[in-house]
């Protein structure tokens, strides 16, 4: 986790600290937001559309989402709460066809991001 995140509790980022991913209300950690952009406009040049679906999670959220989905650890699909990637505003959940989780697995690492949980292909997150 980046330093300048640690301060501040899992999903307690605040509003300063986050920055628009460039869709809908979705934000992240500035330099996690702005990697994406500039992934998304990559992928477009490339043919392929890259839409997100979730992104920053506040704890309150997560707390919701686990309630709703199961914890990850019991077969579901949620992070206990307070340990989520989403709740640094690293991480994004990506609407992916195959032509785009293709693209995704060739290219996002060079943008920072990485296909780190098993069974989610649509979650991706920023590591640098």
């Amino acid at each position: 986790m980046p330093l300048e995140l640690a301060k501040y509790g899992n999903g307690e980022i605040p509003a300063a600290a986050l920055s628009s991913i460039g869709q809908g209300s979705h934000t992240m950690w500035a330099p996690a937001a702005q990697a994406y952009q500039t992934l998304r406009a990559a992928a477009a040049r490339d043919g392929v559309t890259i839409e997100a679906t979730d992104s920053y999670r506040p704890y309150e959220q997560q707390v919701d989402l686990a309630q709703r989905k199961g914890l990850y650890s019991q077969g579901g699909l949620a992070a206990k709460p307070g340990t989520s990637e989403h709740g640094w505003g690293l991480s994004l959940d990506l609407d992916l066809n195959t032509k785009a989780l293709t693209w995704m697995r060739a290219h996002a690492k060079d943008y920072g991001f990485s296909e780190n949980v098993p069974r989610e292909p649509w979650h991706w997150t920023f590591t640098t």
